[in-house]
C-alpha cells in the first residue's frame, strides 16, 4: 500500500477517533447539567465539528510524511462549571469520558481484528484483498485509540490527566501543579522529541500486539 493510501486510511480513524474523544467529553458534560457543548453542536461524529485545522490535519501530515512522531489535537471541548452541582465529580468524569471513549473503540476494533484471524487461520486471504483496507483500519484504529487513551491520561497540561490529577492532590500540591498550566505545550512538545512519550507507551504498544495477534 502506498503512503498516500496509508496516510489515507490512518487519517480516517484519526477523524473518527477524535471526534469520538471530544463528543463523549460534551455528551458526559451535558449529563452533568451543562447544555454548553450541545448549543455549540460538539455532541456529534461529524468531524468538522470538532477540526482543528492545524492540529487535526497539518500537524499530523508533517508528522506522518517526514517520519517524526505523529501528534495531533482537535478543537476542546467547552464546559461551564456554573451549570454542574459537583465541581469535583463533573471535572473527573468530563475529563476521563474522553480516553474512555477510546478504550471502547480500542476495545471494538481488536475485536474486529479476531474476526479477521478466524477468517484468516480458515484459509481466507487479506493481503491484496478489496478487504485488505479494512483490516489496515482496524489495526491503525487499535493502536491510535490505545495511544490516544494512554497518551490524554498522562497529567501534562492541557491534557485530560492533567484535570484530573489535582483532584486527588492536596491542596498546596495541587496548587502548585495549577502553576505548570501556562507552560503545558512546551512541556509537551519536550518530551514528544525526547522520547519520553515513546517508552511510556512502549509496553501498552507490546500488550497491544500479544492481545491482537496471540
Amino acid at each position: 500500500m502506498s503512503n498516500i493510501g496509508l496516510f489515507g486510511l490512518y487519517m480516517v480513524v484519526f477523524l473518527f477517533s477524535l471526534s469520538l474523544h471530544e463528543a463523549a467529553h460534551a455528551w458526559t458534560a451535558e449529563r452533568f447539567g451543562d447544555p454548553t457543548a450541545r448549543y455549540l453542536g460538539r455532541i456529534t461524529l461529524n468531524p468538522l465539528s470538532h477540526i482543528d485545522v492545524f492540529g487535526t490535519l497539518i500537524f499530523p501530515a508533517i508528522g506522518f510524511f517526514t517520519g517524526m512522531a505523529m501528534f495531533g489535537w482537535a478543537k476542546p471541548v467547552p464546559w461551564n462549571p456554573r451549570h454542574v452541582k459537583d465541581r469535583r465529580k463533573a471535572d473527573i468524569w468530563i475529563s476521563a469520558a474522553g480516553p474512555i471513549s477510546n478504550l471502547l473503540a480500542l476495545l471494538g476494533f481488536v475485536a474486529l481484528l479476531k474476526v479477521f484471524h478466524v477468517y484468516l487461520f480458515s484459509g481466507g486471504q487479506i493481503r491484496g484483498t478489496s478487504i485488505e483496507p479494512l483490516y489496515r483500519m482496524c489495526e491503525i484504529g487499535a493502536q491510535l485509540n490505545m495511544t490516544l487513551a494512554v497518551f490524554n491520561l498522562i497529567p501534562i497540561p492541557p491534557l485530560d490527566g492533567s484535570w484530573i490529577l489535582p483532584h486527588f492532590l492536596p491542596y498546596s500540591l495541587a496548587h502548585g501543579y495549577e502553576q505548570l498550566r501556562p507552560y503545558g505545550f512546551f512541556i509537551l512538545i519536550a518530551c514528544m522529541y525526547l522520547g519520553i512519550f515513546g517508552l511510556v507507551l512502549a509496553p501498552f504498544w507490546s500488550m497491544l500486539k500479544v492481545i491482537i495477534y496471540s
